[in-house]
């Protein structure tokens, strides 16, 4: 397969084949989870603008680098065609040098390291630790000589470092200690989180097993899949409503409730549908899910306090 030699693209259409490599879609799962775990820290200290923007920036860089990881090793593993549906495809369809795509997103890991130093220098150098071990699972998704994306763990590793560290460390760099609460409202985030990747699973079904790999969505087939999605939903909304009949929350977070039709939306869109280009819908649906839900949540956190 032919690459263009060239580390550049051209110029008029080369700001869209970046962000495009980015995967904007996914990097809700970034943002998110800092701005819930920010806003449940402010029943709690006066916000920190700077370490606020720091975790940010940080998390974003650290989304990216993922997805151009996850594009680099799709390449060298064959997965990616210029057939391939999705917004991927950078090296094979649009001609960006792969060791390009490689250095990038070691970049942005570099960058996301000195912002890392920065939240330490200012909290405790434990949290070094902590995100040093999020950066290796960025990496070891689809890198290493066994891919997280190949396993059925995937969706469990993105819920737990993208949903509940995430937010656990927005919470503890704003107030130095992690609270029952946020332990608490974390887990409907971090199941969201993990359906973003049940449904890129469920899109990707056939080719991935055709690859070799032995996705959660490949394991329990197609339907299963689909009813296992419903039920990340039903149980991310069940919690909330859980969370304020124990009053471990108040009734404004019920404003996530809001956000049911486009759950529905994205399990309906993937209801007898085979073809990976009539779920990109669905999918998207479901990263919109989590956006709407975990902005709402955070909505609902503050209004709680406040009112």
């Amino acid at each position: 397969m032919e690459v263009n030699t060239s580390p550049f693209i051209k110029p008029d259409k080369g700001w869209k084949i970046w962000w495009q490599l980015m995967r904007p879609h996914t990097l809700t799962a970034a943002f998110v989870p800092v701005f819930l775990g920010t806003a449940l820290a402010v029943a709690y200290t006066s916000l920190r603008i700077d370490l606020f923007l720091a975790m940010l920036i940080a998390c974003l860089l650290i989304q990216a680098a993922t997805n151009m990881f996850n594009e680099y090793f799709d390449y060298v593993r064959g997965l990616d065609t210029e057939k391939s549906v999705g917004i991927g495809g950078a090296i094979v369809r649009n001609g960006v040098q792969p060791r390009t795509v490689l250095t990038m997103g070691f970049s942005f890991f570099a960058i996301a390291l000195l912002l890392g130093i920065y939240i330490c220098a200012n909290t405790t150098w434990w949290i070094a630790v902590v995100g040093i071990i999020c950066m290796a699972a960025g990496y070891f998704y689809t890198g290493g000589p066994v891919p997280i994306a190949y396993t059925p763990f995937g969706e469990l590793t993105a819920g737990f470092f993208m949903g509940f560290v995430i937010i656990l460390l927005s919470f503890y760099i704003q107030t130095g200690f992690v609270s029952n609460s946020s332990i608490l409202i974390s887990v409907p985030i971090s199941i969201l989180v993990g359906s973003i990747l049940l449904a890129n699973n469920i899109r990707d079904l056939d080719g991935d097993k055709e690859n070799g790999r032995k996705t959660l969505a490949i394991l329990v087939g197609r339907q299963r899949a689909i009813q296992m999605l419903a039920g990340m939903f039903i149980v991310s909304f069940a919690w909330v409503a859980a969370l304020v009949v124990f009053e471990v929350g108040s009734p404004w977070l019920l404003l996530t409730f809001l956000s049911i039709p486009k759950a529905v939306r994205a399990t309906k869109g993937f209801i007898g549908k085979t073809l990976p280009i009539q779920m990109m819908p669905a999918m998207k649906a479901t990263a919109q899910t989590n956006t709407i839900f975990g902005l709402l949540l955070s909505i609902g956190i503050c209004l709680g306090y406040l009112l």
